[in-house]
C-alpha cells in the first residue's frame, strides 16, 4: 500500500540540521518507537508529507527541507520581553528554560528564555528549528487504511497513536 491521504503511516527518521559545517543530530524515531500519523490532515509539515507521498513499506527516504518549507526563517522580532511581575512570587526562570505560554485566544505555544533584564525576562518565541535546513532520512515501517473513527477524529488511535 502506498502513502496517500487518509492512510496511517508509521516510520523511522533521523533529523539533522547543519551547524558549524557539521550535521547536528536533533531527534530520531526508531522501529521500537516510530512516528505514527494520519497522512494528509495537516499534522505534519506539508513538504515533509509531500516527500513521502507514494512510498510503501520498506522504502527508505532522505530529503532536505529549506527553512521556508520547515518552520520558517528566524525572526529577530519574535524575541519579546515578559514583565518580571508576571512570574509573581515564583523564582525567575533560568536562561535556556522553555516556558509554556498562552495567547489571548487560548492558543498554546512555547518560548525559550534568552536573557533576564532589570525589569523583564526576554523570551525567544521562534520555533527551535526556525531558520534551519531540516535533513530527514528514515524508513517506512507501515502504511494502512485509517479507520472511520480515526478519520472522524483527525488522528491515529491505538498503538503509536492517541488513546481515548
Amino acid at each position: 500500500m502506498k502513502i496517500d491521504n487518509n492512510k496511517v503511516v508509521s516510520l523511522t527518521y533521523d533529523l539533522h540540521i547543519p551547524e558549524n559545517g557539521e550535521k547536528k543530530h536533533v531527534e530520531s524515531a526508531n522501529s521500537d518507537n516510530p512516528l505514527v500519523f494520519l497522512y494528509g490532515v495537516g499534522m505534519m509539515l506539508p513538504k515533509f508529507e509531500e516527500h513521502l507521498k507514494g512510498l510503501s513499506v520498506g522504502d527508505n527516504y532522505a530529503f532536505t527541507l529549506s527553512p521556508e518549507e520547515g518552520y520558517g526563517e528566524y525572526d529577530e522580532k519574535a524575541v519579546a520581553p515578559l514583565p518580571k511581575s508576571m512570574f509573581g512570587d515564583q523564582p525567575l526562570p533560568e536562561i535556556g528554560a522553555i516556558l509554556p505560554l498562552q495567547d489571548n485566544n487560548g492558543g498554546q505555544f512555547q518560548g525559550r528564555v534568552v536573557s533576564i533584564a532589570e525589569d523583564a525576562v526576554l523570551v525567544d518565541l521562534n520555533h527551535p528549528m526556525a531558520g534551519h535546513e531540516l535533513h530527514f532520512n528514515g524508513t517506512i515501517q507501515d502504511v494502512r487504511e485509517a479507520t472511520k473513527e480515526e478519520l472522524d477524529h483527525g488522528h491515529v488511535h491505538g498503538e503509536g497513536g492517541h488513546h481515548h
